[in-house]
């Protein structure tokens, strides 16, 4: 029997509405195939988004129909996630609480408007997703498509079914639903070419080491080469645009990153995090190309920014982080701030030369057409040409302020 819901909008005629459902493959959107036909007697297209994630085409869009979806969609969005998405929010180093990539948050966004893009074309008048009740994707999902299409209704099974994984399992296997995940490997894994994201089942012990099994992309870096390795990252505009002398595309330009760095090791990252509904959550990321790459860029930025550009900028990136973890990045403010983050990055152009060595990705060269190093004024040998008299006068002037008021406060004292 379906069951009506005040948010629903069902059509008296005999004719099914259609859902639009952002499918991943995983447990829980491939439980709710299955359960928005039973509870809501709807039509379900399931759409896929690529941003860098498996499986491949054949089997997500076989899997999907095989559960029972009227249609099953499989976009390639990497590009476009890479352009309009990954590279502004490395502009702006969004790492959320000075950890986190924001991998995850971040891919939010391009499915969103994917989502919207179907359901406009089918005719769809609700989107679904499977996103938890204590998680912040049901916000990054459902602000994004109010801001999109405000005419679309979300259904969010997770909300409603109150299911835990083991329950959610057992409904697949009684409803004949083919799924990846076992009791004996609870984690539930998001990926994509920003990083890889994992948590439950042993993580949720923030006390306990995370097992070999929570790690998947990265070596381990005691078991990384006993050889450093350096590359060269190239920079033009504060976006990389290829590494070791070789240009290519920015899709290519991570997946060749994640690969060399993951084999030593880098991009661990072990985080009890906020989430923006207030809970604390315990996740770890394995973010190879994204730790390379912010790393490298906030050293061109430091040979290449003034220093009161680098310091406002630092407050812009944390709010710039905080838009894309609460899922507002279709905003005014979001929009604006990246006016300003561009603008700072017209100089940003040059290489900067990276030592890859056991879990770290340590900056050990950098050099720009536009630096604003001088060596003249730096160097303590040869070819000083400071006014080193100039630095009397200037010491005087700066504590000034601090010389008077130590002056009054002595005589008020007295």
């Amino acid at each position: 029997m379906r069951k009506i819901y005040p948010m629903m909008n069902m059509k008296a005629s005999g004719k099914k509405e259609k859902v639009v459902l952002a499918y991943s493959g995983g447990l829980d959107t491939s439980v709710a195939i299955k359960w928005l036909q039973n509870e809501y007697d709807l039509d379900v297209i399931a759409v896929a988004v690529n941003v860098g994630q498996p499986p491949g085409k054949d089997d997500i869009i076989a899997r999907a129909r095989i559960i029972g979806a009227i249609d099953a969609e499989y976009i390639d969005a990497r590009e476009e996630f890479v352009n309009d998405h990954i590279w502004p929010s490395l502009k702006a180093n969004a790492v959320y609480q000075n950890v986190y990539p924001l991998n995850t948050a971040i891919a939010r966004p391009v499915i969103v408007k994917k989502l919207v893009e179907v359901a406009k074309r089918t005719g769809a008048g609700h989107i679904a997703h499977g996103c938890t009740a204590k998680g912040n994707d049901q916000v990054r999902f459902e602000v994004g498509i109010s801001s999109l299409a405000p005419e679309i209704e979300v259904i969010a099974p997770m909300r409603e079914w109150v299911m835990t994984r083991d329950d959610e399992i057992a409904y697949a296997e009684s409803n004949d639903i083919p799924i990846t995940v076992k009791k004996d490997n609870p984690y539930s894994i998001d990926e994509n070419l920003w990083g890889r994201s994992c948590e439950c089942g042993l993580l949720e012990d923030p006390w306990a080491e995370p097992p070999d099994g929570s790690w998947e992309w990265t070596v381990s870096p005691e078991n990384a080469p006993d050889t450093p390795e350096y590359t060269e990252i190239m920079f033009e505009k504060g976006i990389p645009v290829g590494y070791d002398g070789n240009r290519m595309d920015g899709v290519r330009l991570i997946n060749e990153l994640n690969r060399i760095a993951a084999k030593h090791g880098v991009g661990r990252i072990d985080h009890v995090e906020d989430r923006l509904v207030g809970i604390k959550s315990r996740e770890t990321y394995e973010c190879p190309a994204a730790v390379l790459l912010i790393t490298a860029h906030r050293a061109m930025e430091s040979l290449t920014l003034q220093k009161d550009v680098l310091e406002f900028k630092k407050s812009v990136e944390q709010k710039y982080s905080e838009l894309i973890y609460n899922g507002l990045w279709f905003g005014v403010l979001r929009e604006s701030l990246d006016k300003f983050i561009d603008e700072t990055q017209k100089d940003v152009t040059g290489t900067v030369r990276m030592k890859l060595f056991k879990g770290n990705a340590t900056v050990v060269g950098r050099r720009s057409e536009n630096s604003l190093y001088d060596e003249g004024l730096s160097t303590y040998a040869a070819g000083d040409n400071f006014d080193h008299r100039s630095a009397a006068g200037f010491i005087y002037c700066w504590g000034l302020p601090n010389k008077t008021t130590a002056k009054v406060h002595m005589k008020r004292r007295k």
